[in-house]
């Protein structure tokens, strides 16, 4: 018998109830019309009722019942479950270039029901148990998609949950709290470089008390779930038919010939609220912005929309492209887009240097929207961060790495497809190694005062026709000579951490602090965003894999981690002005889309009091005393800080410094130095202290000569009594010398005569 709607929220309460006292549905799978049967299978009794759920799109407009839905009990609108489109459009070239080759009309359509959040860490450790466990560092808590290892076994932080025994009957066991509609198991092996371990087959079993189990159906046989091939690649088992239930295992039946009962695991289903099947998180973002992943052209698409919506302060530009001829797209966001103002600093955000680690890309393209909307609205502080900066957002540096993980997924790129370029090239040591030049400069030279420690020029091997530099890594190189950026940060995930140079150690060691000139500065700079980032600062969090930062506030020195010679980090500190750190966003290098809109609430403050530090310090424009003009490459030298930097092409410069008092020293080519002492107070607003260089006699001589310009008398006479004033001192000097050597001789005598 058909349900009028007006009985219809009373038969949802009596189904509610009846899955309650220990019922659970089957979800047939979407028909084309987005239309699912449920079946309501109580434990009791072989009988099963029966209701349609019926899928609808974001859409206002509501579906009409087809006749085949007359059929069933009643019928049940629901929010649409979110399907994943993955594709490329083709490119058009403005200029007339070729056109970039993609697939067209590819399409990935399924259940998109997001993970529960194994990967996340937003599934606590007591919500996973286990049958076994071989010792604690391989206990449930590190069943967890990704999860990563220490480098010895047997200590904490094993790579995986591994059973005692090997048998049939191991499972591990996952609480999702509420009723869930449970649609997929992604599986992966253990992580670990010491043995092979991983699951070939398993069965998924359910309850809704943890204590009476049912196993996923095939039909009328019980359905066998293919696993792992190896130890690192995820792999999707989709329920032949979705289940609501509270609790899920995974039963383990065939496994690696020579490893044992290990897995690492993330669970895909949505909460059932009410009458309704959400893929959508409790928690998220009241800001209006486009939070889902975006692929090359609709990266494209969001940021031309951005300059349709502000283009009066905003500019899309390209540096260069990948490998495959993908641009690299850069947005400036100034209020005057474009043009270098005088005393303005330039800042930059760069993400996707690994294109996998996905969540920097779109919180920069968030950024981009938000910046756009607030300073629509007034917002002051926005407003004073685009009037007194020119941002520069590069939300892909890697865009064909991205490509390559966007193909498999959130849940399925697994740790490292995408990571590298489309060569395989890990763009993130592709830098010159310039670190090593300076400290064996410094260890030869008698000297070290002499040694270059800023501007260090690019080596011979790098410029080489057999060098193996990505076209990526030329085109950012190229945009860092070409920009006098003054501060930075590039976004990577699969941590929660802020790095900060030097990256690479002396003599490649593998751990070992590593600090630079600005070490003082460096640590603000990373301790400004850890400090304000929502999930780095809770100091309850749980460890991402196996070590522990917030020992160290969640700042470390890039050596003290890991090396990494030929970092962009240690590049642009020591080939430009620029000082830039690393920023680990996230435990999950690629989040589901559901978990996009919380990921910008960790970050937002963080992102722009980062931006705003770039006013700390001094700031100002060296001219020539004679023709006021600004004079580039003048070198600014700050006492006890070994690490000089350079004015710009207009004169000007920014040093970044802590509040303090400071000895500048500020020469070019030509000219006399100049001296000053700066105080840099506490507040984020740069000190202007402008210097104006005299040139030297013997300079304005060969300017005059270069010109075949008659020498002017005053210049004669004033080189005249220059030449008179050396030769003065010269004598002075011999005669000094000859006075030291005669007393020290009639010293002598008298005390032989003694």
């Amino acid at each position: 018998m058909q349900l009028t709607e007006r009985n219809m929220g009373k038969s949802l309460c009596t189904l509610a109830a009846v899955i309650f006292l220990g019922g659970f549905f089957n979800v047939a799978q979407l028909t084309d019309d987005t239309t699912t049967e449920v079946h309501l299978l109580l434990n009791s009794t072989s009988t099963a009722a029966s209701v349609t759920v019926q899928l609808q799109h974001h859409s206002t407009a509501k579906t009409t019942p087809t006749a085949a839905q007359k059929l069933h009990t009643t019928a049940v609108t629901t929010k649409k479950l979110h399907r994943k489109n993955i594709s490329r459009d083709s490119e058009e070239e403005n200029n007339g270039e070729k056109k970039h080759a993609s697939k067209t009309d590819e399409k990935k359509t399924q259940l998109d029901c997001p993970p529960l959040g194994l990967e996340s860490l937003r599934v606590d450790d007591s919500q996973i148990r286990a049958s076994s466990s071989q010792r604690s560092g391989l206990g449930p808590h590190r069943g967890r998609l990704n999860i990563q290892s220490g480098i010895s076994d047997g200590d904490l932080y094993d790579g995986a949950w591994c059973a005692e025994y090997k048998d049939q009957n191991q499972w591990l066991e996952v609480d999702a709290i509420y009723l869930t509609l449970f649609t997929g198991v992604v599986l992966q092996g253990k992580n670990s470089i010491w043995s092979w371990d991983w699951v070939h087959t398993y069965k998924v079993q359910l309850s809704n008390d943890s204590v009476t189990w049912k196993t996923c159906m095939n039909g009328t046989e019980e359905a066998i779930f293919e696993g792992n091939q190896n130890a690192w690649s995820p792999v999707l088992g989709v329920l032949p038919v979705p289940t609501v239930a509270r609790f899920i295992r995974i039963n383990p039946q065939t496994w690696y010939i020579n490893g044992t009962v290990c897995l690492r695991a993330e669970i895909l289903g949505c909460r059932v609220h009410g009458d309704i099947y959400s893929s959508e998180q409790d928690l998220g973002s009241k800001d209006p912005l486009d939070f889902r992943h975006h692929n090359y052209n609709e990266m494209r698409k969001l940021m031309k929309s951005v300059t349709k919506e502000c283009p009066d302060i905003t500019r899309i530009y390209t540096i260069g492209k990948s490998y495959t001829g993908l641009k690299l797209y850069v947005m400036e966001i100034s209020d005057n887009p474009g043009k270098h103002e005088l005393g303005e600093p330039e800042f930059r955000y760069v993400a996707g240097m690994h294109g996998n680690e996905a969540l920097g890309r779109e919180l920069v393209l968030n950024l981009m929207q938000y910046l756009c909307k607030e300073y629509k609205k007034g917002n002051q502080r926005v407003v004073r961060l685009v009037t007194d900066t020119r941002i520069h957002l590069l939300p892909s540096m890697n865009p064909d790495g991205y490509e390559e993980a966007y193909k498999k997924g959130s849940e399925l790129a697994g740790w490292a497809e995408g990571r590298y370029s489309f060569e395989g090239i890990d763009l993130n040591s592709n830098f010159p190694d310039l670190n090593n030049i300076m400290w064996d400069a410094e260890e030869m030279a008698i000297d070290k005062s002499k040694v270059s420690n800023h501007y260090i020029p690019m080596p011979e091997y790098y410029t080489q026709e057999d060098a193996m530099v990505s076209p990526e890594t030329r085109a950012v190189i190229s945009w860092m000579e070409d920009i006098p950026f003054v501060l930075s940060a590039n976004l990577h995930g699969g941590e929660l951490v802020v790095s900060y140079p030097f990256d690479c150690t002396v003599g490649w060691a593998p751990q070992e602090d590593t600090p630079t000139a600005d070490n003082a500065f460096f640590r603000w700079l990373a301790t400004v965003y850890a400090s304000t980032n929502l999930v780095m600062a809770n100091p309850n969090r749980r460890l991402c894999h196996h070590e522990d930062f917030q020992v160290h506030n969640n700042i470390i020195n890039g050596g003290a981690w890991h090396t990494v010679p030929g970092s962009m980090n240690d590049f642009s500190y020591m080939h430009t002005n620029c000082f830039e750190v690393t920023v680990e966003l996230s435990c999950d290098k690629y989040p589901h889309a559901s978990e996009l809109p919380i990921e910008w609430e960790n970050n937002k403050e963080s992102l722009l009091v980062y931006m705003e530090q770039i006013h700390r310090g001094i700031k100002g424009v060296v001219r020539d005393k004679m023709t006021k003009q600004g004079i580039s490459d003048a070198v600014i030298k700050v006492e006890d800080h070994d690490h000089d930097i350079r004015s710009a092409v207009d004169g000007d410069y920014w040093r970044l410094l802590n509040p303090g008092d400071y000895k500048v020293v500020v020469w070019a080519e030509g000219y006399f130095p100049s001296m000053r002492r700066c105080h840099v107070g506490m507040q984020p607003r740069a000190t202007i202290c402008d210097f104006t260089l005299t040139k030297t006699p013997l300079q304005r001589l060969k300017e005059i000569r270069a010109k075949g310009l008659k020498i002017p008398q005053d210049f004669l006479q004033l080189r005249l009594r220059a030449l008179r004033l050396r030769k003065l001192r010269a004598t002075t000097k011999v005669l000094n010398q000859r006075r030291v050597g005669q007393r020290t001789l009639r010293e002598e005598r008298k005390a032989r005569g003694a």
